[in-house]
């Protein structure tokens, strides 16, 4: 006798994907809140993809950097459970715990992917685990970095830098990019671009941006390119040339050069190509379009290209970056 079909017959969801934040204290709020609020916002088939849990040491109430009091539930027993491990920034680069230091060194050898947000590099380096590794944090801290482990690999002006297992991020908002890098890495690139617009925050950057420029940005009224940039975005498909886009902001080819650097840390056909990339990642996420058609809607030509492109970004195939994040039903 065939008994009727409930719903415990039904297959189990995909586990979220476990993420611990480590605040050492002093913790920097802004840096704790940057994870779990990005990742909070994933959703995959209407189940949350992220599971986030900050933790300390010590739970209960945490000094933070900015003199407020922060209550934290979990212990470090919250990286044990984690695929992620996340260092916060901290107001203390010194003598981190060493509780923390053994809790990272632990996932380090399991095979957790490890990442820290400005100052947070410097708990990963005390631990070990930069040794080798190309590393950033926040700019005004790359030189103390540098002097008091010379063994980093330091990369002073980038947002953010993955080597192996391991990323880092500099200050404040790059910890923004470094979370969606995170998420795109796990769900595609149409996710991440969601959850920046959900964020009202800027869509992914690469990670190779600039942290800071020495030119002031022009003022909001002046000779800012955004109108030219979102003009382009609209064009992806069009062989633009760095004169299509000085006419349309109506500046000479060395203007556009200059000031387009300065605001976004890209020349503009690094940022072109960047956006057409990203432009093709959402199309082999979210469409069945063959190889060529993608190619040829996101401005990179041919299918030799995309691919040639696509390995150098991700080190995926478009064939095999489809079958890792496309959503949708085969036809």
């Amino acid at each position: 006798m065939t008994r009727a079909s409930t719903t415990t017959d039904r297959p189990a969801a995909p586990r979220p994907h476990r993420v611990a934040v480590i605040a050492a204290p002093p913790a920097s709020m802004f840096n704790l809140a940057v994870p779990d609020m990005l990742f909070t916002k994933v959703e995959v088939d209407g189940a949350p993809g992220y599971e986030v849990e900050l933790c300390t040491p010590d739970p209960g109430v945490v000094a933070t950097s900015g003199g407020a009091d922060l209550v934290i539930r979990h212990g470090l027993d919250a990286v044990e459970r984690a695929d992620t491990v996340i260092v916060a920034g901290t107001g203390a680069k010194e003598r981190p715990d060493p509780r923390i230091l053994a809790a990272l060194r632990e996932a380090a050898r399991a095979g957790k992917r490890v990442a820290s947000i400005c100052t947070g590099a410097f708990v990963l380096a005390e631990a070990g685990l930069l040794d080798g590794r190309q590393a950033t944090t926040y700019w005004a801290y790359t030189a103390e970095l540098g002097e008091r482990y010379p063994s980093v690999v330091l990369k002073p002006d980038v947002l953010f830098v993955q080597d192996g297992s391991v990323l880092t991020s500099s200050g404040y908002a790059a910890g923004i990019d470094l979370t969606l890098h995170l998420i795109r890495t796990d769900y595609g690139a149409a996710v991440a671009n969601t959850v920046a617009r959900l964020a009202l925050v800027a869509p992914v950057r690469c990670g190779g941006q600039t942290q800071f420029t020495s030119t002031p940005l022009p003022p909001e009224t002046g000779t800012s390119f955004a109108d030219t940039r979102a003009w382009a975005m609209t064009r992806l498909d069009q062989p633009l040339t760095l004169g299509d886009l000085a006419r349309h902001a109506a500046v000479s080819v060395r203007t556009l050069t200059r000031r387009f650097h300065a605001e976004t840390g890209l020349s503009p056909l690094q940022w072109l190509l960047h956006q057409r990339v990203e432009r093709a990642r959402e199309l082999l996420e979210t469409t069945h379009l063959p190889v060529e058609q993608v190619a040829r809607a996101s401005g990179l030509g041919t299918a030799d290209s995309l691919r040639q492109h696509l390995l150098r970004r991700v080190g995926l195939t478009p064939s095999d970056y489809r079958a890792t994040f496309s959503r949708l039903v085969a036809v």
